[in-house]
């Protein structure tokens, strides 16, 4: 797996002790899930965020924000953070909160309406 173990370590730190988190390697790096959705990965070195798409323009607008298209396809709603707007951490920090907030709005996924078969 290709990704920076010491931005790893540092969104540790951050996250902190916080319930319901966990890691998973995936997209060729690792992610970071509260209550099993995915909230930031990290790939290299830049961080995979997950702001949503009601935010994505406006992430997209900040410095060292671009659009995260690993797939070959951008994914609205994700955004790479380059490791220069990453330097401080406040601004890890900042982004983490951004990206759990967001997550944390999110139906679970027994809350989410089942399809009914026909």
């Amino acid at each position: 797996m290709a990704f920076d173990p010491g931005l790893a370590q540092r969104v540790r730190e951050v996250v902190g002790d916080r319930r319901g988190v966990t890691e998973r390697q995936m997209f060729g790096g690792i992610a970071f899930l509260v209550d099993g959705k995915m909230f930031v990965g990290i790939r290299d070195a830049s961080l995979m965020a997950r702001v949503g798409p009601e935010r994505y323009q406006d992430a997209l607008a900040m410095p060292g924000v671009r659009v995260m298209d690993f797939t070959g396809r951008p994914m609205r709603g994700y955004a790479y953070i380059d490791p220069a707007a990453l330097a401080e951490d406040k601004d890890l920090q900042a982004w983490l909160v951004w990206c759990l907030q967001y997550v944390a709005a999110l139906p679970g996924k027994a809350d989410k309406p089942r399809k009914r078969e026909k």
